[in-house]
């Protein structure tokens, strides 16, 4: 399923990926207007590390395959500006979470999460919920290790989804996997909306504290994690993400100079 004339305006393309510039108001708005005409699709927030495993033959097809993609990272943002096509901000999966869950609330939409450990999504739902009285919450499911390749599985969380009828599933088990299963279930959910979250259900349920608003503001979020979690992300931030955020903002600004004379 492709985003086509669907898509808000023109696309900025950074890397190869075309990225929807627009604000995390009209990201809200464009899902909330899909839903009203019957339309589903994959809404994916692509911050770094996601861009960085975009541009790897492995994965680079997920961004083709998305609906609507939006940029959560402000190296992306800077290397937009950059390059002469400027995006209006970032858009962050775990900022949208909430969005989409008070813009359901308000509109009586049906909201499923996907994902996170044992018992995380219903805590994260509970406190959607606080903050967002009358949010349905219509399921969780936290599936085991591996579950992609389990027909038997897959086919049980299919059944259960298509019981529950969610109008969006919040997927949290990280780039790729997350948009893949989403795709997977997205051919027979084919007006849900499903975005990849990665670990905003554990910040939601309080599991894992976010950044500083300054240090989101300054681009330094991910040194936020990479102090949480050095064993997990040590090697990725600071041998994949932080170099190949410093190749896209200065070829951004290169190819710029070369196009201006």
């Amino acid at each position: 399923m492709k985003m086509g004339k669907q898509r808000q305006g023109h696309t900025v393309v950074l890397d190869g990926v075309r990225i929807s510039p627009i604000s995390w108001r009209q990201t809200v708005d464009h899902v909330m207007t899909e839903l009203d005409a019957g339309r589903g699709g994959l809404l994916l927030t692509a911050n770094v590390d996601i861009m960085y495993q975009l541009s790897q033959p492995e994965s680079g097809d997920l961004a083709d395959k998305a609906n609507v993609v939006v940029a959560d990272g402000m190296p992306l943002v800077w290397a937009s500006h950059l390059q002469g096509t400027p995006l209006p901000e970032r858009v962050t999966g775990a900022d949208l979470v909430w969005h989409l869950s008070e813009e359901a609330a308000v509109q009586g939409r049906r909201v499923f999460l996907l994902g996170a450990g044992p018992g995380v999504a219903e805590r994260a739902g509970a406190e959607f919920v606080r903050q967002n009285p009358g949010l349905q919450i219509v399921g969780t499911d936290c599936p085991p290790e591996g579950f992609e390749s389990d027909e038997q599985y897959m086919t049980g969380l299919l059944d259960r989804l298509q019981a529950a009828a969610p109008d969006l599933v919040f997927v949290a088990l990280g780039f790729p996997k997350q948009e893949r299963v989403a795709l997977q279930l997205l051919e027979h959910l084919p007006k849900t909306w499903f975005m990849g979250c990665g670990g905003a259900l554990d910040m939601a349920a309080g599991e894992v504290p976010r950044a500083h608003p300054v240090l989101q503001d300054i681009g330094a979020e991910w040194l936020h994690r990479l102090f949480q979690e050095p064993r997990r992300l040590a090697r990725r931030y600071l041998v994949d993400d932080v170099p190949y955020a410093l190749r896209l903002v200065s070829s951004a600004a290169i190819g710029r100079l070369k196009r201006s004379r």
